[in-house]
C-alpha cells in the first residue's frame, strides 16, 4: 500500500443523511502494483509508467506504449480542480483517498458515506491495445488481488469489484469464481477490450451464467478503446479540438451500444437471475431509451429476438444505473422508471467532478420523495451488493 501522503483536492463537506453509498468510486492503482502483484512469469510484461525522452510518462502495456496515455497523460488522469497541464507526476498527483485505503475510510467518515464502491484508474486504459488474452487475464487477477486486499482495510465500507477480460471468457470465469471467494462483492467488463463481439455475444454467456450463480452483480464500466469505434460515420481526423465529441462517443454512446446487446440477445430471458448494472454514463437517458426498445418489441424487428417482457420490465427486474450527484434529468427518469434500479455515483478522484458532492447529491434527493430518496442514496446499491 502506498505509504506516500497526499493532499486533500477540495474543502470536504459532510452530508447530512445516514446511509449513502458511492455506486461507482475509483482508486489510483500504485505504479508498481503489477509488478508487486503479477506471478512471477508475468512480471518482465508489466503494465508500468515509464518516461520518454522528454520527461513525460506515459503508460506501458505488455512492452508497447498506449497511445491515449502517452506525453504526460497519464500524470492527469486524477489532477482535480488544478490546470491540467501543470507539470505532475503520476505518483506525485495523487489526491487523498486515492492509493491509501486509511486515507479513503478517513475521507469516508468526513462526508458521511457508508460505503464505496471501487474501481480502477489504470485498469481502463490498456486493454484496447493489448489483444492477448493471457497477459490481459494476468493484469486483471494482479488487480483483483490488490483491490481485495486495499477494501479488507475498511472492514467492509470498501466494496472490491473485479475486472474481466472478454478476450478469455473461461480464464475470466474462474477469476470470477476465485476473486469472489477473496472478497470482491462483484465484477465489471470495460468497453475497451479489442474483441469484435458484442458484450452480450452468445459466446460470453458463461460469464452471465457464473455471475448468476454466485449471484453477484456485473457492471459496465467506460473506459479507453480503439478510435476506429467512435464517430465512425466521419473523419476522425477531422474532429480537433476533440475532447467534447470522444467522451459523447465513448461514454454514453458505447454504453447504449453495449446495453443494447442484452436485449438483442436475450440475455435477461435466458439467465432471469442475472444482474447487470450500467456505470458512469449517466442516467436521465434511460427512459427514453427503454422507451425505444420498447416500441421496437411491437414491430417485425422487435419479433425477432427472444424476449417475453418488453426491454423495460426486463430492464426493472435485473438491472440498474448510476448517474451524476449533479444530473437533473436523473431526477425525472427515477420518477418516470421508479427508483428502485438508480443509484449515484462521485468518479473520485477523477477530474470531470472536481469539487464536493455533498451540495449536489442533497439538490438531487430534494426533488424526490422521502422513500425514493433513501433507495436512490444508497438503499438500493446495499441490495444489490448484499452489503446489509
Amino acid at each position: 500500500m502506498s505509504q506516500t501522503k497526499h493532499a486533500m483536492p477540495y474543502e470536504l463537506k459532510r452530508f447530512p443523511h445516514a446511509g449513502a453509498v458511492d455506486a461507482d468510486g475509483h482508486v489510483a492503482e500504485p505504479a508498481d502494483l503489477w509488478e508487486n502483484y503479477l506471478e512471477n512469469k508475468y512480471k518482465p510484461r508489466a503494465l508500468r509508467i515509464r518516461t520518454d525522452s522528454e520527461g513525460l510518462e506515459y503508460l506501458e502495456s505488455d512492452g508497447q506504449s498506449v497511445p491515449f496515455v502517452a506525453k504526460g497523460i497519464i500524470s492527469r488522469v486524477h489532477a482535480m480542480g488544478s490546470d491540467p497541464l501543470a507539470p505532475r507526476t503520476y505518483m506525485g498527483s495523487a489526491p487523498y483517498g486515492a492509493m491509501d485505503p486509511h486515507e479513503r475510510l478517513d475521507m469516508m467518515d468526513k462526508e458521511n458515506l457508508e460505503h464505496a464502491i471501487l474501481y480502477p484508474t489504470i485498469m481502463l486504459n490498456w486493454e484496447y491495445v493489448t489483444p492477448d488474452p493471457e497477459i490481459s487475464l494476468a493484469y486483471c487477477r494482479a488487480y483483483n488481488r490488490w483491490i481485495a486486499d486495499f477494501c479488507r482495510v475498511g472492514n467492509g465500507r470498501m466494496v472490491a469489484v473485479a475486472q474481466l477480460t472478454l478476450l478469455d471468457v473461461e480464464g475470466s470465469v474462474k477469476e470470477m469464481e476465485r476473486a469472489v471467494k477473496d472478497g470482491c462483492r462483484g465484477a465489471f467488463l470495460t468497453l475497451g477490450a479489442p474483441v469484435e463481439k458484442p458484450h452480450a455475444h452468445p459466446d460470453h454467456d458463461p460469464l452471465f451464467a457464473k455471475a448468476q450463480e454466485l449471484d453477484i452483480p456485473l457492471t459496465l464500466h467506460v473506459s479507453v478503446d480503439q478510435a476506429k469505434y467512435h464517430l465512425a460515420r466521419y473523419n476522425w481526423d477531422a474532429y480537433k479540438p476533440r475532447n467534447m465529441f470522444y467522451t459523447l462517443s465513448l461514454v454514453n454512446l458505447g454504453t447504449m451500444e453495449a446495453l443494447g446487446g442484452f436485449f438483442n440477445y436475450g440475455v435477461f430471458e435466458k439467465f432471469p437471475n442475472f444482474r447487470l448494472g450500467v456505470l458512469e454514463a449517466e442516467a436521465g437517458w434511460i427512459g427514453s431509451f427503454l422507451d425505444r426498445l420498447d416500441a421496437l418489441k411491437k414491430t417485425h424487428l422487435g419479433a425477432m429476438v427472444p424476449l417475453k417482457l418488453k426491454p423495460s420490465e426486463y430492464f426493472k427486474r435485473q438491472c440498474f444505473i448510476s448517474g451524476d450527484p449533479d444530473e437533473h434529468a436523473m431526477a425525472y427518469a427515477i420518477k418516470y422508471l421508479g427508483p428502485e434500479i438508480f443509484a449515484w455515483a462521485t468518479d473520485y478522484p477523477h477530474p470531470d467532478h472536481t469539487a464536493s458532492w455533498v451540495p449536489e447529491l442533497e439538490e438531487l434527493l430534494e426533488l424526490l420523495d422521502e422513500r425514493s430518496a433513501r433507495l436512490v442514496m444508497g438503499e438500493n446499491i446495499k441490495r444489490i451488493y448484499k452489503l446489509n
